[in-house]
């Protein structure tokens, strides 16, 4: 059905960023969380950090990529 992209800062990475990148893995056949920096935040986790997180979280979903 195609390629989703999620952009986000995630910070912090929640409950509900996942529902949708779960309902979201449901739709469509690609679906990349993009995680960015945001200036107008001060981060409590680095991107590194959060890239880690999301991708753990993620990793019962085959056809996501972080």
């Amino acid at each position: 059905m195609g390629i989703a992209i999620y952009p986000g800062s995630f910070d912090p990475f929640t409950h509900g960023h996942l529902d949708i990148i779960s309902r979201a893995s449901k739709i469509f056949d690609r679906v990349i969380v993009a995680v960015s920096v945001n200036s107008g935040k001060d981060p409590l986790f680095t991107i590194e950090e959060r890239v880690e997180m999301i991708a753990r979280e993620c990793h019962h979903l085959d056809n996501v990529e972080v």
